[in-house]
């Protein structure tokens, strides 16, 4: 398995990372997925039926929309 890190802004726009194990690199979805459980885990199951089958990244499109939060980069760790 390979070490990601996730480079993202955070709430206040401030840079911040995340890292992940997998053996391929992840979606930009499921890197939203892991930012959201991580930053907000009383949310993390939150019902995303305004987005669901209308955008092809509903977590990403969340927390852009609600938080602020845009993922910068997903690259392997060395």
């Amino acid at each position: 398995m390979k070490l990601w890190e996730i480079t993202y802004t955070d709430k206040s726009g401030a840079p911040a990372s995340l890292q992940t194990s997998a053996y391929q690199q992840p979606s930009h979805e499921e890197a939203a997925r892991l930012i959201r459980s991580h930053l907000f885990p009383v949310i993390d199951e939150v019902d995303l039926n305004d987005y669901q089958g209308k955008t092809a990244a509903p977590t990403e499109t969340w927390l852009d929309e609600n938080s602020g939060v845009k993922i910068l980069s997903i690259v392997e760790v060395p």
